[in-house]
């Protein structure tokens, strides 16, 4: 259970600056950035901000590192992670206080979805090492045909600022498992607790060079990292311009293949005929509004069958009016800060966008605890939103809800697939038959029945259209981590 007493400790530690993790060594860059808390808008510490030349070391490390790696046994594997999985449960909390402080999301949010859930995303690989065969395809008898799968080789991961240990898990536990290196360019804003995964990973037995992060821009660090012609592999979670460029950069250098996972615009959408309106309420209301709705599958658009739209929205209301808004380290706040100041102005334009194109704003959208210098924004709840509104086609990444009155399921479906975007969705109902239509229906990688953001690590999670491919979890994505080679042995 956390401690207000544990975390506040934590919280008052002084960070010293931070360098990269090149090679299992600290190294510090050309230059530093520094690291802005959302929670009261000061620098608490440094990173050194990568250059190409800070890539092309870790990019070597990782090379170097690859063929003993890739060479080493199942067994060793497997100790080594459910090693470093114990470690980060160890150290869960101070990650936890780490991220909070990085980037803002709510630390009874962080503590469960950030480090527990990298612990497990760890062990679950980890447990998968020594289940993962090889094939015999059928021949005739005079020939044998193998089917190996082996590493891609050094694999570059760039992820994003909202739950970092997470979605970092999410790309380098399967990479590690499936016997590949790592060079890993968290988001500038969101990059210590990596760090500090990189370093538990090394005290769990990693070799060095294995597991390596670079720190900094986009623009610079992550740009060299899809440029560069001795990466096999580069997985990504972020925006679609960033992906876009992205594959760019892979088509201009060596062909690289590339694993993007582009957000969303998700709808969650309840019929009249739900079983249970309080809980549907309840779970959309925290399906879009935790983590300030930065959340790659919230449920950002929600549809609301006319029959029961008014009570609906007035019990959904009166639930949102209910979250506390507040510093993030707090186990009393139920929603944290915006996770810059960019970010809060790109949301409040968001609002202003959606009054100037005819939605009403029917409770939410301020800004507060400005004098904290933080960056906080009470949940918003927009009403009368069409599908041909910038609300309910572009990902705002923030506490801001677009509601849509509909009146029959071919409506529902129309404006569900409306948007190029196609990560996940919701469909509310009592009807198994309703439910199986919807879920066919829906252009998504996720369709949640009757509850919202329910998934384990068993199942892939990825995106249709234009919200990128390639999947994370499960078994699928240590499958991507590999290629395929085929053995043809004349026996005769």
């Amino acid at each position: 259970m956390l401690e207000q007493g544990a975390i506040d400790r934590l919280a008052g530690e002084t960070i010293a600056p931070q360098g990269h993790l090149i090679a299992g060594k600290r190294v510090g860059g050309e230059a530093s950035l520094p690291v802005i808390s959302p929670i009261d808008g000061q620098a608490f510490t440094t990173i050194a901000d990568g250059s190409a030349s800070d890539v092309d070391r870790a990019v070597a490390a990782a090379r170097a590192a690859f063929p003993a790696w890739s060479r080493s046994g199942p067994a060793f594997r497997k100790k080594v992670l459910h090693k470093l999985a114990d470690l980060i449960e160890r150290h869960a909390l101070e990650l936890t206080v780490l991220g909070v402080r990085d980037n803002g999301t709510e630390i009874n949010m962080a503590y469960k979805a950030e480090a527990l859930s990298a612990a497990g995303t760890f062990r679950y690989y980890a447990e998968a090492i020594d289940k993962v065969y090889d094939e015999i395809a059928p021949t005739g008898p005079d020939v044998l045909a193998l089917v190996h799968r082996e590493p891609l080789g050094v694999v570059g991961a760039i992820v994003p600022w909202n739950f970092p240990l997470m979605i970092g898990a999410w790309k380098v536990a399967p990479a590690l498992a499936a016997g590949n290196t790592v060079v890993l360019k968290p988001a500038e804003i969101a990059s210590l607790s990596l760090l500090r995964i990189a370093e538990l990973a090394l005290e769990a037995g990693v070799p060095e060079g294995v597991f390596n992060v670079v720190t900094g821009h986009g623009t610079i660090a992550g740009k060299a990292l899809a440029l560069h012609m001795d990466v096999d592999a580069l997985a990504f979670t972020g925006s679609g311009p960033v992906g876009r460029k992205l594959l760019e950069y892979t088509a201009q250098s060596n062909l690289k293949r590339v694993f993007l996972e582009l957000g969303g615009k998700s709808p969650n959408i309840v019929f009249d005929d739900v079983a249970d309106i309080d809980k549907a309420v309840k779970v959309s209301a925290n399906g879009i509004f935790r983590n300030s709705g930065q959340v790659c599958v919230a449920g950002s658009r929600l549809l609301v069958q006319e029959g029961i739209y008014d009570a609906f929205l007035e019990k959904l209301g009166a639930t949102t009016a209910k979250f506390r808004v507040g510093n993030p380290l707090s186990l009393e706040s139920d929603i944290g800060a915006i996770s810059s100041a960019d970010q809060l102005a790109k949301d409040l334009a968001y609002l202003e966008t959606a009054r100037s194109e005819g939605g009403s704003v029917r409770q939410g959208g301020e800004r507060l605890l400005a004098e904290t210098g933080g960056y906080y924004l009470s949940p918003a709840i927009v009403e009368g939103v069409t599908p041909q509104m910038t609300l309910s086609r572009e990902e705002v990444f923030g506490p801001v809800l677009a509601v849509t009155r509909f009146k029959a399921m071919d409506e529902a479906i129309a404006i569900a697939n409306s948007t190029v975007y196609g990560l996940a969705s919701a469909v509310w109902t009592s009807s198994l038959s309703t439910a199986h239509t919807m879920v066919r229906a829906i252009n998504a990688g996720v369709v949640h029945v009757n509850t919202y953001g329910g998934a384990d690590m068993t199942v892939p999670l990825g995106g249709f259209k234009q919200s990128g491919f390639g999947r994370d979890k499960s078994l699928h994505a240590l499958d991507k981590y590999t290629d395929l080679k085929t053995a043809w042995i004349d026996l005769k």
